[in-house]
């Protein structure tokens, strides 16, 4: 195309247009007004936040339900400071969030200025990329160069721009940049793929974010249906493979389905499609350690880094999880006999793996619903998740945040499609859930949006937000497991610190019913597990109405919420010289 004469801001704005953005989350600033002002009449929507991580949140969680490179934008400064943890949080993810952050003018830079901030080391270890507009002249290139390698690589990128470059005149041409893939599977990666396939006894598919994230459901269930392969999701990825399929196992990790887990174990031969395998989402379990180390890995990754991070595989193939399935598929189906049978019995290899499947998910959901009978006069937690996921719509999209109770609901949590389910992973900031909530209900407009959260991490950032949603006209439903208590937290200390508790009570929280009514939302509290899908359905009803929801779920807290210590990988009983207090008196 050829050039045009327009302004930075122009550039900027108009380069948004390019790439599909149609609303960008953050909260005013002068820094960027210029570009700003223009944004009505390129048909963006400015949505305005109460914090800035709730903007980046809500970009990343527009980007993973879309599959499209999404912005934020923030004032210089402790706007942008502001942006840090949940930029991170989208770099974990995998998520294409551009975050737009001006900085103080280029004559000012490294004089100590006001709201000045040297932003571009805060962001270089959790970005794709990040670069500082050096010269008016190149907004619109480096603006796109973002955007391209959001798209490449997958992950969050920073656009860096002294605040007085968005004015004067310039040539700019403007124009989409493309999409590209990591490229075709090696034919060699393929064959070997097939052959330790088809000798195996007892394969296992895990399926990872990048099945849900690369479209690849479809794809990755008809290779698990010729194989008759049980699949397990990864941590926190309840939503790559559907538990309702016959084999279909639900999520290993933290707090994830022992069916999973016992799956697992008995495989001869992983197949890991879409996945880096990260540390934390392969830990131990009900003390089950449910990965197969004898078992042949073969781990497909479109970024080759991945290689070897937590386990050796014997095949590691760097390819689209969608282009890799359908080529291992059709050369499986030519070279893979039938299923074999098994010695004494009237039944194939395949046939039994599916029933044996069956009796695992059915041994769980009787673990858990024996788990969630509450003693107490409040609720456990795990009757009333027991209550909402079977109150949970089919189309619905959860999102969730991170600690004790939000925990438990990855073996809880079922989908049956991609895209459904958003957690914070592994970078694990509290106030992930209500922000990502807000971007993909804007993308899913149709569909039911919940965020769930404990009463601590509401507090960061959920509840101020309910103005946001109110305002902007975004009815998500919010789900406050509320235990007066930092939960995880207070289960450590019960577990290694003999019930001495510091800094973990709650009890002063308000009605978050109340609260929500007095910002314009509809409120709920619930505290009879009875009464749960209730007030699931009547929330549902009145999101599709248009007014945001707030569920404030009173649940017993103390020692017995949780199977398993939080982190417990990272705690060991402690060691106290108390000696060395004695003059404190203490007892």
């Amino acid at each position: 195309m050829p050039k045009r004469t327009m302004t930075p801001s122009e550039a900027l704005v108009e380069t948004l247009v390019a790439e599909g953005v149609t609303e960008v989350f953050g909260l005013v600033g002068s820094a960027f007004m210029d570009a700003l002002d223009l944004f009505p009449d390129a048909g963006i929507r400015f949505i305005s936040v109460a914090h800035e991580q709730a903007a980046a949140h809500a970009a990343d969680g527009l980007a993973r339900v879309t599959g499209r490179p999404q912005a934020c934008i923030a004032q210089n400064g402790p706007g942008a400071a502001n942006f840090v943890s949940a930029i991170a949080a989208a770099f974990w993810a995998h998520s294409p969030v551009v975050a737009i952050t001006p900085e103080t003018g280029s004559l000012g830079i490294g004089t100590g200025g006001f709201q000045e901030l040297d932003q571009m080391p805060m962001f270089e270890a959790q970005t794709v990329f990040q670069v500082r507009v050096n010269r008016p002249e190149r907004m619109g290139e480096l603006a796109r160069r973002c955007f391209y390698r959001a798209k490449l690589e997958l992950g969050p990128t920073h656009l860096n721009i002294p605040r007085d470059y968005f004015y004067g005149d310039i040539e700019e041409e403007i124009f989409t940049t493309p999409v590209l893939g990591p490229g075709r599977p090696p034919k060699a990666d393929i064959e070997e793929a097939v052959r330790v396939l088809s000798g195996a006894r007892y394969p296992v598919i895990v399926s990872g974010g990048g099945v849900s994230q690369g479209d690849a459901l479809a794809e990755v269930t008809a290779l698990a249906e010729h194989l008759s392969a049980p699949v397990v999701n990864t941590y926190l990825h309840n939503d790559t493979f559907p538990w309702s399929h016959e084999l279909g196992c639900g999520p290993i990790g933290y707090c994830g389905s022992k069916a999973a887990m016992r799956t697992i174990a008995k495989a001869d031969v992983v197949l890991a499609l879409g996945t880096r395998l990260g540390i934390f989402g392969l830990l131990p379990q009900y003390d089950m350690t449910y990965w197969p180390e004898d078992a042949t890995l073969i781990q497909v990754d479109r970024d080759a880094r991945q290689w070897g991070m937590s386990k050796i595989p014997a095949l590691f193939s760097v390819a689209d999880v969608k282009e890799y399935a359908v080529e291992l598929l059709g050369e499986l189906r030519k070279a893979r006999p039938d299923p074999g049978r098994n010695e004494g019995r009237n039944e194939t290899r395949n046939e039994a793996r599916i029933a044996d499947v069956a009796r695992e998910k059915r041994a769980w959901d009787e673990e858990l619903e024996d788990w969630s009978s509450s003693t107490n006069a409040l609720m456990h937690p795990r009757r009333f998740l027991w209550e909402f996921t079977r109150a949970l719509p089919g189309d619905a999209l959860v999102t969730t945040d991170i600690g004790n109770t939000c925990s438990i609901t990855n073996g809880y949590l079922r989908f049956d499609g991609p895209r459904q389910h958003l957690a914070a992973l592994t970078w694990g900031n509290c106030g992930f859930a209500y922000g990502a909530a807000l971007g993909a209900k804007v993308g899913k407009p149709a569909a039911p949006v919940f965020a769930i959260q404990g009463d601590g991490a509401w507090g960061i950032s959920g509840m101020s937000e309910v103005m946001t949603a109110v305002r902007e006209e975004i009815p998500v439903i919010a789900v406050v497991i509320n235990n007066h208590e930092w939960g995880a937290e207070k289960k450590n200390q019960i577990d290694f610190y003999d019930h001495r508790f510091v800094g973990t009570d709650l009890s002063a929280n308000p009605d978050f019913a109340k609260v929500a009514e007095a910002m314009g939302a509809r409120g709920y509290t619930v505290e009879d597990y009875r009464d749960v899908r209730d007030v699931v359905r009547d929330a549902v009803e009145a999101a599709a109405s248009g007014r945001p929801c707030v569920i404030n779920a009173i649940v017993e807290g103390g020692a017995n919420v949780l199977a398993e210590p939080f982190r417990r990988d990272a705690l060991a009983m402690p060691t106290r010289h108390l000696e060395k207090y004695a003059h404190l008196s203490l007892s």
